[in-house]
Order: structure tokens, then sequence, then C-alpha cells
């Protein structure tokens, strides 16, 4: 019985360290996740910039009276 309790407590053990090592790939992971969200968000105003920069630009370009 004594054996048979050592035994549990070392698979405990083993379990939440292995846990442990888990969380810390999910921290990591949400600071990745994070910064990407965040990357997407900058490129995502610099292609509206971009756009509506470029529509103002085109709107001044008439074509020539011979078209």
């Amino acid at each position: 019985m004594k054996m048979r309790i050592i035994e549990l407590e070392t698979k405990i053990s083993y379990q939440d360290h292995t846990i442990d090592e888990l969380n810390d790939v999910i921290v990591q992971q949400q600071q990745q996740i994070d910064q990407i969200n965040l990357q997407l968000k900058r490129l995502h105003a610099q292609l509206t910039h971009l756009r509506s920069s470029s529509s103002e630009i085109n709107a001044d370009d008439t074509p020539p009276p011979h078209y």
C-alpha cells in the first residue's frame, strides 16, 4: 500500500511539472498572438491609409479632353 501511495505521488509530481510547462507554452503563445494581432492592426491601418491616399490622387487625375 505504501509503495502504491509513493507511486501515485510521483505521478502527480510529474503531472504538476508537465502542467507548469504547458502553461508556460500557452503564455508564450498568447504573447505571440497579441503581437501578431497588433501587427495586423497596424498593417490594416497602413493599407487603409494607402487606399485613401491613392483614391485622392486618382480623383485629381482627370483624363485629358480627347478621351
